[in-house]
């Protein structure tokens, strides 16, 4: 595994935590210009790793949290950084609400390709505490987040993340402004949290989204007729999911009905 050496420190990037780390400062720069940060904001870092977004964060606020799950970084975010308050803790496995703590929250990130989706979801699931999120991911996974309908890259991802927060493709990152250099290149993407949505029930919305794109090349009727009871719908179901917006998968999701026979997941 291969060794990072900063500040009279050697440290192995760690594989399992999908460990790989900025060192280009101006991109550092890009990510808080596209935060829009303010002194007063309640803001947390996801995997400060060395520092280096950290560093440029502590420089425009005085004070902020970070999560780091490697006791080797969280020791020398501490050392370095004692303005921060550090939880050395998994972020999954961190109540984002109590971080909140009635002050909406700004998160900022770069997100280990390994556990991206849960971490969207999770992010989500606690909305209600969080104004925005600016994310460093791979590319592939930030095109198909921001997607559009009638793309390739849109699908599930797309319409379940857009349904609950504005999506905002930032810009690219090549994979040679980190250390060790990842294989594919990254893409930081702003999420802006909808605190309001039509959705009635989020158990079938997200149902509903999955089964129509269960295969991509049926019909939305082929696709959702053995899970829904689809009778009453006004919608054209000849269409194929990919055609639908995300509000015209609101919509849907208000208007089927569960067969008898399927359980609310």
């Amino acid at each position: 595994m291969p060794k990072i050496h900063y500040k009279g420190r050697d440290v192995v990037a760690k594989k399992r935590l999908g460990q790989n780390f900025l060192v280009d400062e101006n991109i550092v720069r890009k990510i808080i210009a596209l935060a829009e940060l303010e002194a007063q904001d309640n803001v947390v870092e996801i995997g400060p790793g060395f520092g280096a977004l950290t560093k440029e964060l502590a420089s425009h606020l005085p004070t902020f949290t970070a999560i780091e799950v490697d006791k080797t970084l969280a020791a020398f975010i501490r050392a370095e950084f004692p303005q921060v308050t550090l939880i050395e803790q998994d972020i999954l496995k961190t109540s984002l609400s109590e971080l909140a703590a009635g002050k909406k929250l700004k998160i900022l990130g770069n997100i280990p390709y390994a556990i991206t989706s849960p971490i969207l979801f999770k992010l989500i699931e606690e909305r209600a505490a969080i104004h925005s999120a600016i994310l460093m991911l791979q590319d592939e996974v930030a095109k198909r987040l921001s997607a559009k309908p009638r793309t390739k890259e849109y699908g599930i991802l797309a319409v379940q993340l857009q349904a609950f927060a504005e999506v905002e493709y930032g810009f690219k990152v090549k994979r040679s402004v980190f250390k060790p250099k990842p294989e594919v290149d990254s893409a930081v993407v702003r999420l802006t949290m909808r605190q309001h949505t039509n959705i009635e029930h989020e158990g079938v919305f997200r149902t509903l989204v999955r089964t129509a794109f269960r295969m991509r090349r049926k019909t939305l009727e082929n696709n959702l007729k053995e899970v829904f009871e689809l009778r009453g719908v006004s919608m054209d179901l000849k269409r194929r999911a990919e055609e639908l917006s995300v509000q015209e998968f609101i919509e849907l999701s208000k208007a089927v009905q569960w067969r008898t026979d399927t359980q609310v997941v």
